[in-house]
């Protein structure tokens, strides 16, 4: 028997790099924030609740967030407040008010927007409610990462910070996520335990690992070899990097559907940031789309539809057998707009709904 599953997400962080006014979490990844990518795979475990921590910006935040919808299914929504931001194991802190013993917990950051539900189904798993199951993954460079210390059998014993981490402990490749998996029952107490006696003065939450050890608590490492799953955004560049990952996932799945794309390295899919409509691209069989491509919000494309080079589309519905030549753009707001069976739209073409 499954035990509830209830999320915590750090999303605390100024996110400095990002040399932005914007908070870091609401930063957006193909039109939509980092924290509603983050809370659509806590909608998609089926999660009873899932509980925001924020810091900087808190109220911009909570407000962009309060009226999340999930991908999947509704669950419990909170908001608390970190502050002065203290560590990762003081944000987790902040949130044990509301975290009922009977459920798991399981640890998300606010600014990985590409973890796989499979992924975090696999982790809840290995935990089983009765283990603290981390989600590690091996880099070719693990610098700056809390690294993975076994034991002679390959049991997990402890998780270094890169800043406190001995020579021999930084030539370890395997590195903590920031994503765990815990019976809350067991978390709550190790978090009173928690000290700042580290380099950063910071209450680690990585130091519960040690704990479970001495608790005789087991330690499960779920390893996992995708680097993009638990990549995190804190510059400008970080962020476009993910974003072309995540049009490149988006893209294949198109492919894989037999949709022929000219170039999937240069497809765009968003959410319509006017008026949140999720970005979804329905396509009928032999639907060709050229280069340089950006879809918005809801389009369907009907049968042997074909889209030329560097068109726009905005929450349209195109019929079987219309060609959109080069540079249009279609854009149907909130009403949608049509184009019909067969019709030759472009080039240059501006339609509104």
């Amino acid at each position: 028997l499954m035990t509830p599953l209830d999320i915590l997400i750090m999303a605390a962080g100024k996110g400095t790099r990002m040399k932005s006014r914007t908070p870091k979490v609401l930063q957006r990844l193909a039109g939509r924030p980092l924290l509603h990518h983050v809370l659509d795979q806590a909608a998609h475990l089926q999660a009873r609740s899932a509980i925001v921590i924020t810091g900087h910006g808190a109220t911009e935040v909570e407000a962009a967030t309060a009226g999340f919808t999930g991908a999947t299914g509704s669950f419990d929504l909170k908001f608390v407040r970190q502050e002065p931001q203290l560590g990762t194991g003081h944000a987790v802190q902040q949130a044990v008010p509301h975290l009922p013993a009977d459920g798991t917990a399981v640890v998300l950051s606010g600014d990985v927007p590409l973890t796989q539900a499979d992924t975090l189904r696999a982790l809840v798993a290995a935990s089983g409610g009765e283990r603290l199951a981390l989600l590690t993954v091996t880099l070719p460079d693990p610098t700056g990462y809390g690294r993975i210390v076994r034991n002679a059998d390959g049991a997990v014993q402890g998780i270094v910070e890169h800043k406190d981490a001995t020579d021999a402990q930084r030539a370890i490749t395997e590195v903590y996520s920031g994503i765990m998996a815990v019976p809350a029952r067991l978390l709550t107490p190790w978090l009173a335990q928690l000290t700042n006696n580290n380099a950063q003065g910071e209450y680690y939450l990585t130091d519960v690992v040690a704990m479970a050890v001495a608790d005789g608590v087991p330690v499960v490492a779920h390893r996992i070899t995708d680097a993009l799953q638990v990549a995190g955004v804190n510059s400008p560049l970080q962020l476009a990097e993910l974003e072309r990952a995540h049009q490149l996932r988006q893209a294949r799945a198109l492919m894989e559907q037999g949709v022929r794309l000219a170039d999937p390295a240069r497809f765009d899919l968003r959410d319509d940031t006017r008026t949140g409509v999720r970005g979804e691209l329905v396509c009928g069989q032999d639907v060709e789309i050229d280069v340089n491509c950006v879809f918005t919000g809801r389009v369907e494309l009907g049968e042997g539809v074909s889209i030329g080079a560097n068109c726009c589309i905005a929450n349209a519905r195109i019929a079987a057998g219309a060609v959109i030549h080069p540079y249009t753009h279609i854009d149907g707001e909130k009403a949608g707009a049509t184009v019909g069976e067969g019709a030759l739209i472009g080039p240059f073409a501006r339609l509104r709904p």
